[in-house]
């Protein structure tokens, strides 16, 4: 699916926690936030659009789940935190070229084409991979050995990234090809930033194939490379990027212009952004998959990031001036974003509460990031009863219309919106720390069900101030307003 991802990992955060965070903006799919109890866990699994078929393990975990709310194309469960505080976010749809296509095709599904004939199933892929893995892993790692195995026995008909975090560890995994992979243990003190290609430009294969401590990936990886011709580099060093990826007319305008706007939040002073002597400019190939950050990176940050729509830059569309660059590039805040997530697990805080899961819902320029307690046993209606009717009685609908409201007016309606965000994460942060302190003197895992209901309440009562507001200011600029009154 087109989204972006962030993973910052412990030591390059504020509070020594892991962040895997995606904004999920395929197309405009209606979602809601629900806890699935082992009992609700299929045995066996259909896919909607491949139709394979897959026997799952006995004893799946609870977990949490973005699902679409019309199951016509199946669940995309989106991302998710199971209560072994193990995230999981699925998947960043990724590039490939026709070497690697061509030497591992994808797995898709062929319908008969003649009476007697039986359908041919697919492999798995978006639809999928999140009720396959989550429900099932203890650790990032396991979650990146789980999937592997899935990709080597069904393969894939997309190419994919997918992360895996746990209190410790983050682990990134791309698929290449039909039922290749690899996957990298994010570096403690980086953030890696993800636009929809294919991301690492580094990878260890002596350490994959030896001591495997932080990289992983198909025990044929060699073999497939050498065998066909895939190796690009010229130094020696091994660029995944350049053996699996793109760098295409498409990416630059799609693909490497998000990289180069969330590598600048992350290093202003680093590197030279802009001019003729930038290092990287919004349509360079060779943009790190991870930087270091010049300060420590809290969850806001990471809202900062994938709500960007090249503010301070010529190409920002909500411009009044037209620079002739005003809209050039895909932003990362778009209008059609289902859901956006960060899955944080945290240190220095009793077990039951470790996890968190932050929440927003719709384009991400305007809407809040609601933070909620995943080990739970089900979520507020605010959050989890969502129709395909519009209605404010929801947190995904009026996310909608704020973002839909305000994008049309948007000089009069941003300091609305940016009012209702910080309050929402002001007032969010304040629940989390009394019900932290609650949890740790009690142990009561009724508190976090309390706490995620006031935590709904609170975002209702906020999201419907402003929707009002915008509403006003949006009525206000209609284009059939007149200036004079009756007489």
């Amino acid at each position: 699916m087109p989204c972006t991802t962030v993973l910052v990992g412990k030591k390059a955060s504020n509070d020594y926690s892991t962040m895997i965070a995606r904004t999920d903006d395929g197309h405009f799919d209606t979602k809601k936030l629900i806890v699935v109890e082992p009992k609700d866990q299929k045995k066996k699994y259909k896919s909607v659009i491949s139709h394979v078929e897959i026997e799952l393990p006995e004893n799946p975990m609870r977990y949490t789940s973005c699902p679409s709310v019309d199951p016509k194309n199946g669940i995309w469960a989106a991302t998710g935190i199971n209560e072994a505080n193990v995230g999981m976010t699925a998947t960043e749809t990724i590039t490939s070229n026709p070497r690697v296509l061509a030497a591992d095709p994808l797995v898709t599904f062929k319908k008969a084409k003649k009476r007697g004939e039986k359908d041919i199933p697919g492999g798995i892929g978006e639809e999928d991979i999140v009720v396959l893995v989550l429900p099932y892993i203890r650790s990032a790692r396991e979650g990146v050995l789980r999937l592997a195995e899935l990709l080597e026995k069904y393969g894939t008909y997309e190419s994919n990234g997918i992360a895996f975090n746990d209190e410790n560890e983050i682990w990134w995994m791309e698929t290449i090809g039909g039922h290749h992979w690899m996957a990298k243990r994010v570096p403690d003190d980086v953030v890696v930033v993800m636009p929809n290609q294919f991301g690492m430009d580094r990878f260890d294969l002596e350490d994959a194939f030896g001591k495997k401590k932080a990289h992983l990936c198909s025990a044929d990886l060699k073999e497939f490379i050498a065998k066909n011709h895939l190796d690009c580099n010229q130094n020696g060093e091994f660029d995944p990027r350049k053996a699996f990826g793109s760098h295409s007319d498409q990416d630059h305008i799609y693909n490497t212009p998000r990289a180069w706007y969330m590598g600048r939040f992350l290093n202003p002073r680093k590197y030279r952004w802009d001019g003729e002597n930038a290092d990287f400019t919004p349509e360079s190939d060779d943009i790190p998959w991870c930087f270091v950050p010049e300060r420590k990176i809290a969850v806001e940050d990471v809202k900062t990031m994938l709500s960007s729509n090249y503010q301070g830059t010529p190409y920002n569309p909500y411009l009044n001036q037209d620079t002739g660059l005003r809209g050039k590039y895909r932003s990362i805040g778009i209008n059609r974003t289902g859901v956006t997530s960060v899955c944080q697990i945290r240190s220095g805080v009793p077990e039951g509460v470790k996890g968190l899961e932050w929440i927003c819902f719709a384009s991400t320029t305007f809407d809040a990031l609601l933070p909620v307690y995943p080990n739970v046993r089900r979520m507020p209606k605010y959050l989890s009863d969502v129709t395909l009717d519009v209605s404010t009685e929801n947190f995904y609908w009026a996310s909608c219309l704020i973002g839909a409201l305000a994008d049309h007016s948007y000089n009069t309606c941003i300091q609305h919106v940016q009012r209702y965000q910080s309050a929402v994460m002001t007032k969010g942060r304040e629940l989390i720390i009394e019900y932290d302190k609650r949890f740790g003197e009690t142990g009561d895992m009724k508190l976090l069900e309390e706490a995620n209901e006031k935590l709904a309440e609170m975002a209702k009562e906020q999201s419907t101030k402003v929707l009002g507001n915008v509403l006003h200011e949006a009525s206000v600029t209609m284009k059939n307003g007149y200036n004079r009154a009756d007489n």
